[in-house]
């Protein structure tokens, strides 16, 4: 069970006006445990009517019930119509490759948000360039994605896509089923780092202020089968959590918004 979250504290700059990334650190569970609740904290902002979910495909990040009640105009977008198919139809669905050099879509929305998108584009530039084209002026971009140099990922990065997805299925096996929904598919992780000086670098020099960045360490799932090196690897990511290195992470969330004109 986790502790309530203070989205306040964990998202935004401690002082209003201020250009200073909330830089932050935790284990991996809390980053898995709370995304909903961010999530739904900023969809609650006063200024956010329309969302983009990247990626959402047949499961968008906010339930259709909350964008009733809360009367937003929630797209999801995702290259596999598949996918769009088997999300109600509540919402609005474009099917479109957020990477192509043809993309091209109405933007000016307010809040976007991608879980576990980032890892598998080619160019975090492009990528990122944009979703900064589709934001509303004031609107913010949020992305949770797995981060280099955790070990796990660094096998996943450097060995051929034909061994490493081998390799995931013999750490990972429960709930994962070949050419289903949770598959595994190419990984490039550009752009996806920690909070280090030089990624919030690359950020702000797209056209972004860097809101707040949080580095997660641990990646337990992958040792499920092996309870020593498990126990292990809980204290270290621990340790880390109270002493971080930055390029050390495994999970980052991080809050952009446009810069100022």
């Amino acid at each position: 069970m986790f502790e309530p979250i203070d989205e306040q504290k964990l998202l935004y700059p401690p002082l209003a006006g201020a250009r200073s990334t909330r830089i932050s650190f935790d284990v991996s569970e809390r980053a898995w445990g709370h995304y909903d609740a961010v999530v739904r904290h900023l969809a609650l902002g006063p200024h956010v009517k329309r969302v983009l979910d990247v990626g959402g495909g047949a499961n968008p990040a906010l339930p259709i019930d909350f964008i009733q009640e809360k009367s937003l105009e929630y797209t999801v977008l995702d290259i596999s119509s598949e996918e769009l198919a088997k999300a109600s139809d509540g919402y609005v669905k474009v099917q479109a490759d957020i990477m192509s050099p043809d993309f091209d879509i109405a933007g000016d929305y307010d809040l976007i948000i991608s879980r576990n998108v980032a890892e598998h584009v080619r160019s975090g530039r492009d990528f990122h360039g944009n979703i900064l084209n589709l934001l509303s002026e004031g609107g913010v971009a949020f992305h949770f994605f797995p981060t280099l140099y955790a070990p796990p990922f660094v096998v996943n990065w450097l060995l051929p896509e034909w061994l490493s997805e081998r390799v995931l299925f013999l750490f990972q096996p429960a709930g994962r089923e070949r050419g289903g929904k949770q598959a595994k598919f190419p990984s490039y992780y550009s752009w996806c780092r920690g909070p280090s000086a030089r990624q919030i670098s690359r950020f702000e020099d797209l056209g972004y202020e860097v809101e707040a960045y949080l580095g997660f360490f641990g990646h337990g799932g992958y040792y499920a089968r092996m309870k020593v090196l498990k126990g292990i690897h809980e204290r270290v990511a621990s340790a880390l959590a109270r002493h971080p290195v930055p390029l050390l992470t495994s999970f980052a969330y991080v809050l952009l918004s446009r810069k100022n004109a």
